[in-house]
């Protein structure tokens, strides 16, 4: 499907991503995995994406539902530096395996929120949730450039590959920054463009729900976080993608490959990191 997202209004984006996700969901619940290319295109080969984000140990003891919903480009619990008694949301939880995760490391006294817009994807997470008995969690249903949450509610926002599928990615950054606490962390994992990325490969809204359209320039990326208020700002690259590592499973899940290689070494995964200053620090 050939269609230019530049063209598409923000509610129509968001109801294809609302539905791609909620198809991704409902594979999860009949026992087959959604980790394939960030938006569940369907295919079998190992997607350089998603493939072998989590360690063993980590997934351990959680549900098999929530490992296989995981859809992300990253592993931002064990980047954040989560500590005992925190708050911590995450922006776009899918099947819930980030929240599982943070819940364990902020202990019983912390918290850890969900945020989805997707109905499949929320009631899958909960029943994750259920099978883990994880009582320090609560999923929240709502969009990322509007979060049902006050100011100043949280000490850490994550996010695993979802903050590039907003069509309007200043408004989420914003929201971040006003229910951060004033010190707060915002680590999120994303995909990032590395250099100039060809229209040709924006133009395709497979490609943006498979998390590679919808990302941002680097510099880009740090100049809206600076605008909306946030210091300490840094990407560090975590995966470099070449053009040979996507091939194989777009080729499979039937999208154009023309001029793939125009994209080697200019698409990374990046673990996006800034902090919301101290109340008096200024802005």
């Amino acid at each position: 499907m050939s269609i230019d997202p530049q063209t598409l209004e923000p509610s129509a984006l968001r109801e294809v991503v609302r539905a791609k996700y909620g198809e991704a969901a409902r594979t999860v619940q009949q026992g087959t995995s959604a980790s394939c290319g960030c938006g569940a295109c369907g295919c079998d080969s190992k997607d350089p994406i998603t493939s072998d984000l989590y360690a063993a140990q980590e997934t351990a003891g959680l549900p098999a539902e929530a490992v296989l919903a995981s859809l992300g480009c990253g592993n931002p619990t064990a980047l954040a530096e989560l500590k005992e008694g925190e708050t911590v949301l995450d922006l776009g939880s899918g099947g819930g395996i980030d929240v599982l995760l943070s819940a364990r490391r902020v202990g019983a006294m912390g918290k850890a929120y969900g945020l989805d817009m997707t109905d499949d994807m929320l009631a899958l997470a909960r029943e994750n949730q259920r099978k883990a008995g994880a009582e320090n969690v609560e999923f929240l249903k709502g969009e990322i450039e509007a979060i049902p949450l006050p100011e100043a509610a949280v000490d850490v926002i994550i996010s695993n590959c979802v903050i590039n599928l907003s069509a309007d990615k200043r408004k989420v950054l914003a929201e971040a920054f006003r229910v951060l606490k004033p010190g707060g962390r915002f680590a999120v994992s994303d995909v990032v463009f590395r250099g100039e990325v060809p229209e040709e490969v924006k133009r395709n809204v497979e490609l943006w729900i498979g998390c590679v359209a919808g990302a941002l320039q680097e510099a880009e990326y740090r100049r809206l976080l600076a605008e909306v208020g946030f210091g300490e700002i840094d990407v560090e690259p975590t995966r470099i993608y070449r053009a040979e590592d996507a091939r194989a499973f777009l080729e499979e899940a039937g999208m154009e490959t023309a001029g793939v290689e125009k994209v080697d070494q200019k698409v990374m995964s990046a673990f996006v990191r800034a902090r919301k200053p101290l109340a008096g620090a200024g802005r």
